[in-house]
């Protein structure tokens, strides 16, 4: 029998935080964490906006040595896994840790720190490379350095599936829970893009918003939308059976009931006509909570403020969901975030979990300009009150990753 999964901590650094609290209240307050970007020269790009960290200092984390052995991705990780242990009240030593895991994905990993020894490598020669590079720039030491910092001895993972890491990376634990495979895992996603290569790599693509205002760049569903705003940072969550967390007397924000993740199998960056993927990877979350479509309160749409994702999400919730699509409340809350990459999933569980676990659904900002190819409820008004029994989050990635996430209100 599959053991039950809840959610018992919360971690994040975001554009809006360092920390839960302080994103969730900017969220629900529909602030923006959008400014001019400043870790790029914005005169050397043709998008000028994103969604950095404000003051994030990795040492008030861990120690000097370490943090100079990190790229800011892994820094952003160790934060936010630290934060969600101790919001979990949760302590590791011998008797837990070969059962608590580590699972936590980068779409791209240490691109600062690439950047960086390559730099040094043609200005200087190739032996003057740190010996640190590849265990500071590969994806996989986000997870690795969290597991190091804490201890932990179980599963240590990393996803990488572009936009749709920190959701995959929490669906993948799930499933490793449900199969007894460990007790506890600290699951979701980092990201730290804002670097001249992303940069000019995704404005070649003419994937970023151009719009200079950085308070109105990010627009999801909107009909005036020019393209995503890059943002950074971690969300991470502590997964736990229910044995396990109610062995402790643990609080429980919400269970985690249905992951579905499929792929398009069409296109490198482009969506499949018509979201195929998204329905199935939704169709397939709800199968796998034993949910039908209109028990579902909430959704956290992958809203990216790009006119192939926003619509073709728009018209995958529409068939998946029918005349009740409309009835749904629905935001991005990439419209304050901006774009996290492979941190959003991680981030966006969170935004999920605390709309169930409070009874509020956050806005979408910046939605002036009513589109008839997205057409549902938005949330566009501020924050909703609304009683949400089950919450839903959507990913979607470059090369056709989709993954849905399903989370209800915890019931003895």
């Amino acid at each position: 029998m599959k053991k039950r999964v809840v959610v018992t901590g919360l971690g994040a650094v975001t554009p809006l935080g360092n920390n839960v609290a302080t994103t969730w209240k900017n969220i629900i307050d529909g602030k923006s964490g959008i400014d001019i970007v400043t870790r790029v020269n914005p005169d050397d790009f043709r998008a000028k906006v994103a969604g950095e960290l404000k003051n994030f200092d990795p040492e008030d984390f861990m120690d000097h040595k370490d943090a100079l052995r990190m790229d800011r991705f892994a820094h952003y990780a160790v934060a936010a896994a630290k934060m969600a242990i101790q919001d979990a009240d949760y302590t590791i030593d011998a008797s837990n840790a070969t059962r608590t895991g580590v699972w936590i994905g980068s779409g791209i990993g240490g691109m600062e720190t690439y950047e960086k020894e390559l730099r040094i490598a043609i200005k200087k020669g190739y032996r003057r490379v740190s010996p640190f590079f590849v265990p500071m720039m590969i994806p996989d030491m986000a997870s690795g350095q969290v597991s190091i910092l804490l201890g932990t001895k179980g599963i240590n993972s990393c996803t990488v599936t572009a936009c749709a890491t920190g959701t995959n990376s929490i669906g993948d634990a799930f499933r490793a829970i449900q199969l007894g495979e460990n007790d506890a895992i600290l699951c979701g996603g980092t990201e730290a893009p804002l670097t001249n290569m992303a940069f000019a790599g995704f404005c070649s693509s003419r994937a970023l918003s151009t719009n200079p205002d950085p308070k109105k760049a990010c627009r999801p569903f909107d009909k005036d939308r020019d393209g995503f705003v890059m943002g950074e940072g971690a969300g991470v969550v502590l997964l736990e059976s229910l044995d396990s967390a109610l062995s402790r007397g643990a609080r429980i924000y919400a269970e985690v009931v249905g992951y579905g993740a499929t792929s398009d199998a069409f296109h490198v960056t482009r969506p499949a006509p018509d979201g195929e993927g998204a329905i199935r990877a939704m169709q397939m979350a709800l199968e796998d909570a034993g949910l039908s479509a209109d028990e579902v309160d909430y959704i956290n749409a992958h809203g990216t403020s790009t006119s192939a994702n926003d619509s073709t999400e728009t018209a995958a919730i529409k068939n998946v969901f029918g005349e009740y699509a409309y009835k749904l409340a629905m935001s991005s809350t990439k419209s304050m975030t901006g774009h996290m990459l492979g941190a959003s999933g991680g981030a966006e569980a969170i935004f999920t979990v605390k709309a169930i676990a409070e009874g509020i659904v956050p806005p979408t900002i910046n939605y002036e300009t009513p589109d008839e190819a997205c057409d549902l409820n938005y949330v566009t008004s501020g924050a909703m009150k609304k009683d949400v029994t089950v919450g839903m989050s959507n990913s979607f990635g470059f090369g056709g990753h989709n993954a849905t996430l399903v989370f209800k209100k915890y019931e003895s």
